[in-house]
């Protein structure tokens, strides 16, 4: 039986309703378990909705890539080119704003291909650092990102509805 090809590609504005879609299914995937129905939905209503989603595709700030298993599409990342962090103002970095797999596709190489194109990204865009932010109680995905060389500098708050949540910022140099 051939194994599933997983591919990612470069998505843009023609893409908006696809990546606002999967944004919002893996998103809720991810942390509907471990966070009120409350806070899920007011994040969801307020923060996250479709049509702010698909707004973020015609930032040109924003770089989105999709991947896919054959022709489904099974998860994306959203890089953001600008200048990062207070703690990192004088380095050249490229932040990976989101990262997210479809729940039934996870371990399946597609983690680990979107990581590999955004590494590739920010080195030809010569940027020294890549950085994400990741909730503190998000242990999976803080070993995926370990494992990946990538170590905690600093911390910030994130609101998901009325709730204050910890997010640990994690670095890699691209040196």
């Amino acid at each position: 039986m051939a194994k599933d090809t997983v591919w990612v590609r470069e998505a843009g504005a023609k893409d908006a309703g696809l990546i606002a879609d999967i944004s919002r299914q893996t998103f809720h995937e991810s942390f509907a378990s471990e966070n009120t129905r409350e806070n899920m939905n007011k994040f969801m209503n307020e923060q996250f909705t479709r049509d702010k989603l698909m707004a973020e595709t015609k930032d040109p700030g924003n770089l989105f890539l999709l991947a896919f298993m054959d022709k489904d599409p099974v998860g994306y990342c959203k890089l953001r080119d600008w200048k990062g962090p207070n703690e990192q103002e004088d380095v050249s970095a490229i932040e990976i704003a989101r990262i997210y797999v479809v729940q039934k596709k996870i371990r399946c190489g597609i983690g680990k291909l979107l990581m590999q194109n955004c590494i590739e990204i920010g080195r030809e865009k010569g940027r020294q650092v890549i950085w994400l932010g990741v909730w503190e109680r998000n242990v999976k995905s803080i070993d995926f990102y370990t494992k990946w060389g990538f170590k905690k500098f600093s911390k910030h708050i994130f609101m998901l509805g009325d709730e204050p949540q910890t997010d640990w910022l994690m670095k890699k140099s691209l040196l």
